[in-house]
Order: C-alpha cells, then structure tokens, then sequence
C-alpha cells in the first residue's frame, strides 16, 4: 500500500505570485528612453529637466524584484503618465497570531513633580524631524537641545552632559555611528543613553545599530507614545498622565467656554503663578495649579485642563490678561 505523505510535504503551500500595478499621470517618458531606463545613472529627457534624483530608483526596484523572483517592467506615454508593473514569488505560511503592540501609555500631560531636569539631546540634519521631537518634549517637561550632524552632538555631549540622546544615524559631516562609537567609548559616555532614529525597515540595520553602542532602536515614522515610553525605560521617567476615568468627560463638540469671571474665585496670587506657567509653556505647573481648584468649581478645572490636553496655553494666557482688564489694581 502506498504510504501517506509526510506532514512536512503535505503542509508545504505551492508557491503563489503577486502582482503590483502603480499608475501616475506624470510627463511619462519618451518610447525610446524606455529601453535604457532601467540601466544605473540613467535618467529620462524630463528627470534631468527636473534637476531631482540620480537615475538609480528604478535600477534599485528592479533588483529588489529580481532577488524575490519576480520582474518589473514600465509602459508609458509621453505627456500623460507611466504604468509600472511587477510581481513577485511568495510562499504562504501557517496563520500567524497578529504581533502585541507595545503597551499604549495614556496622554502624557507632563513630567510627574519630584524629578531630576532631564536632558534630552535630538540630533538630526533634517530641522523639521528635530523640531517634531522637540515640540514634543519641550512642553512635556524636558531640557532639550538640538544638533544637526554627529560633531555638534558630540561637543554638546561633552559640555552640557545630556541623559539621553535621539540620534539619527544617516546625517552629513559625522554620522550617528561615528557619534555613537566616539561617546560610548568613553566612560561617562556609557552612562548616557543613545537611542537610533533610522528610516530604515530592514531587520540587519537593528543590528548594526546596536553594534555601534547604540542601547536601542526606533524606525521613523515613529509614536509619541513609543518615544515617551523609551525614556521611562532608560531614564526612569515617571509622568503626568491624563486619565480620561478621573474628569469627567468633554464632548469635542461642545468645549468648555471659560470666562475672566471664572478666574475671579481664585486668589489673585494664583492667577499669577497660572500666568507664568502658561507664559513658559510648564504643563507640570499647570497641573500642580489645578489640583488647588477648590471641587465646587470644577468647571474652572475642566475647562483649564482641556487647553493644557490640547496644548493651548495661549488659550490660558489670553484669559488671564482678560482678567487683569477687568481687575487693574
């Protein structure tokens, strides 16, 4: 009698193919650039027009399809766009059980009272990713610091000292390797956690990173929560969090309208203090200000907290310089 197949052979998929179509309705490309388009540096009549890329894109993707057991190929017509297709060889697997996220942290409102003045270092070439991660931590709480390649961020390491630094690790002048590797080279270095920032999505650069002294790694585009979550492992971070089961809850539809008669129930000293704290963008000293809201006038909290969860200071400032209006003296 004919034997059963073995369980590997009888769980093993047959191949499947994917196939991909991308269509845009550019300038296109002239039918006889088409047969030299895919060759390394090469760039149609309206790329070198355009003064943008280096004529390696469609070279790189053609390899990638390539190494996966599949084509790509380009059909186009001057003036009205190009049509791009490929495919690829994939092999199907046994179900996977869907990846756990990272526990969520509840918004973060500010640094909890008691701590040390972190500093936080950001180090990117690019202006607009260190002010994402700036505008981030500054009203949090954070001292932080910017650097634009890995020889600024290696001069602010050694004369302000900073805990923690977000380093990219593709920049020009010093890259974030040669950063890291310099810093942790040295003892006091070894105190200072280096986290990665890198768009890269393939799995080696992790380990290339952490090869460099790296302590951790994170894929752009990136959380909040993830960044906020990081320093609480490194650095021990307790935060102010904003906990939706202890206020009771605003509708986004109807936010809570405040007026300088509201302010008038609070010490004209605390008024004050609220001022400055809003002028200095302090959440945690907001925060602190709130809880000596007497109950009975929870609308005052409500609505002072809903700007601080929203980032609204100039909400508070305006409204306390509404106040001082009404009460000159």
């Amino acid at each position: 009698s004919q034997l059963p197949p073995s369980p590997v052979s009888a769980a093993a998929p047959p191949p499947l193919r994917l196939h991909f179509t991308v269509e845009d309705t550019g300038p296109g490309i002239a039918p006889n650039e088409l047969a030299t388009i895919f060759e390394p540096f090469t760039q149609s009549e309206t790329g070198r027009r355009s003064q943008e890329g280096t004529g390696l894109g469609l070279p790189i993707s053609q390899r990638f399809a390539h190494l996966m057991g599949g084509s790509l190929t380009l059909q186009s017509i001057l003036g009205e766009g190009t049509i791009a297709r490929f495919d690829i060889a994939v092999r199907p697997t046994d179900p996977i059980a869907p990846a756990i996220e990272p526990e969520t942290l509840p918004p973060v409102i500010g640094l909890a009272p008691g701590q040390p003045q972190y500093r936080i270092l950001v180090v990117d070439d690019r202006w607009t990713n260190r002010r994402l991660i700036v505008n981030l931590l500054e009203p949090s709480g954070f001292e932080v610091r910017e650097a634009s390649n890995g020889q600024e961020a290696i001069a602010l390491w050694q004369e302000w000292h900073p805990h923690l630094i977000w380093m990219d690790m593709r920049m020009p002048v010093m890259d974030g390797y040669e950063a890291t590797r310099y810093i942790k080279a040295h003892l006091e270095g070894q105190a200072t956690a280096i986290i990665a920032l890198t768009a890269s999505t393939l799995e080696e650069e992790r380990a290339i990173v952490l090869s460099a002294g790296c302590d951790d790694f994170v894929r752009k585009p990136f959380r909040k929560e993830v960044i906020f979550s990081k320093m609480a492992h490194y650095l021990g971070v307790q935060y102010l969090y904003h906990e939706p089961t202890t206020v009771p809850p605003v509708a986004t539809t109807t936010p809570t309208t405040l007026t300088p008669q509201d302010l008038a129930t609070m010490p004209d000293a605390w008024i004050t203090r609220l001022y400055e704290a809003a002028t200095q963008v302090d959440n945690p000293a907001i925060v602190n200000l709130l809880g000596e809201i007497p109950a009975e006038h929870s609308h005052l909290h409500r609505g002072l907290l809903e700007w601080v969860q929203n980032f609204r200071c100039d909400k508070i400032i305006a409204l306390v310089e509404h106040w001082h209006e009404q009460h000159p003296d």
